[in-house]
C-alpha cells in the first residue's frame, strides 16, 4: 500500500435494504470551514489536459463568486456540478464541510471525455491536526503525499461524493475503479478479497444514470461506507466494509501519487492551503 503500513483488522460486511434518499439541497445549510474566515464559496479554476500528463494551476480563491456558488453549494467549473458545502451524512457523527472539488476525465481516442465530478469532505477538526503544514503553497502540498496520508489516517470523518455528469453502465464503472484500485493493494488477504468482491456487486448489475451520485465514506482508517444515491444525499448505507487496505487503496486512487483526478487534488490542496496560512 502506497504510504500506508499494513493493517490487521477484522471484516464485517452489512448491506441494508435501500431506502429513499432525500433532496440534495435541503434549505439553508452553514459551512464551518468557511464561516471560519468569513467567505462564500470556493471557487476555482483548473485545467487538466491528459495529452500533456499535466495539471496547470490557474486560479483558487476563498473570495465570494455569485457565478460560481453561494453558502449553500459550490460548483465545479468544468462539469458544473453543485456540491453543497457541508454535508451531513448516515454513520458520521457531525456534519462535513467540503474542502475541494474536481472532475474524472477519460480520454478515447485522443478526445478527453468528462465522466464525474467529485467533491471530498472533512470533518473541520482535520486542520487542527496539520500544524506541520501552515504556510506553506498550494503546489508544495499538493505534492507532499506525507500530507495526504496524514489526512486519511486521521480520526475524523471524512466523504468523497462522487457525481456522474454521464450515464455509465455499472459494470464499466467498476472496471475502471478496479483497474486503479487493485494495483494498489499488495498481497490481498481473503478479507481484502472480500471487501473488493462486495464493491463489485454494488456497481454491477446496476445503471449509474446521469446525476447518480456515489459516496465513499471512511468513518476511520479502517473502515468504509459506500452508499450509491439516485438523486440527492442518502439516509442510509448501501454497504459497511471494514478492510483497511481497500479503503486506504480508494483513497490513495483519488490523492496519490497518479491521482486519477489531479484538478481534484489540485483543488483540495488550495483548500488546504487557504485554511492553513
Amino acid at each position: 500500500m502506497v504510504g500506508l503500513g499494513s493493517v490487521s483488522t477484522p471484516m464485517c460486511i452489512t448491506s441494508p435494504l435501500p431506502c429513499k434518499p432525500r433532496s440534495n439541497f435541503p434549505g439553508k445549510l452553514s459551512h464551518p470551514l468557511l464561516a471560519i474566515h468569513k467567505f462564500h464559496s470556493l471557487p476555482l479554476s483548473s485545467h487538466f489536459s491528459p495529452q500533456k500528463n499535466k495539471v496547470i494551476e490557474t486560479h483558487f480563491t476563498l473570495k465570494a463568486s455569485s457565478s460560481v456558488g453561494t453558502a449553500d453549494y459550490t460548483e465545479e467549473p468544468t462539469t458544473k456540478v453543485k456540491f453543497q458545502t457541508s454535508l451531513s451524512l448516515p454513520g458520521c457523527s457531525s456534519s462535513l464541510s467540503l474542502l475541494g472539488t474536481g472532475y474524472r476525465e477519460k480520454v478515447f481516442a485522443i478526445i478527453g471525455v468528462k465522466v464525474y465530478a467529485a467533491g471530498l469532505y472533512v470533518d473541520q477538526s482535520i486542520l487542527s491536526k496539520l500544524d506541520a503544514w501552515k504556510g506553506r503553497s498550494a503546489t508544495q502540498l499538493q505534492d507532499d503525499m506525507f500530507l495526504f496520508k496524514s489526512i486519511f489516517e486521521a480520526p475524523m470523518e471524512k466523504s468523497l461524493q462522487i457525481v456522474l455528469v454521464r450515464d455509465v453502465d455499472g459494470k464499466t464503472f467498476w472496471d475502471a475503479l478496479d483497474e486503479a484500485v487493485s494495483p494498489r493493494i499488495k498481497a490481498p488477504t481473503p478479507v481484502d478479497e472480500s471487501a473488493l468482491s462486495t464493491l463489485r456487486s454494488i456497481f454491477q448489475g446496476r445503471p449509474l444514470n446521469k446525476g447518480t451520485s456515489i459516496f465513499l465514506t471512511w468513518p476511520d482508517t479502517s473502515k468504509m461506507l459506500i452508499a450509491v444515491s439516485l438523486d440527492g444525499i442518502p439516509t442510509c448505507m448501501d454497504a459497511t466494509i471494514e478492510s483497511a487496505k481497500v479503503g486506504s487503496a480508494l483513497f490513495d486512487v483519488f490523492f496519490g501519487d497518479s491521482s486519477v483526478s489531479p484538478s481534484l487534488k489540485t483543488s483540495v490542496a488550495g483548500g488546504l492551503a487557504a485554511f492553513l496560512k
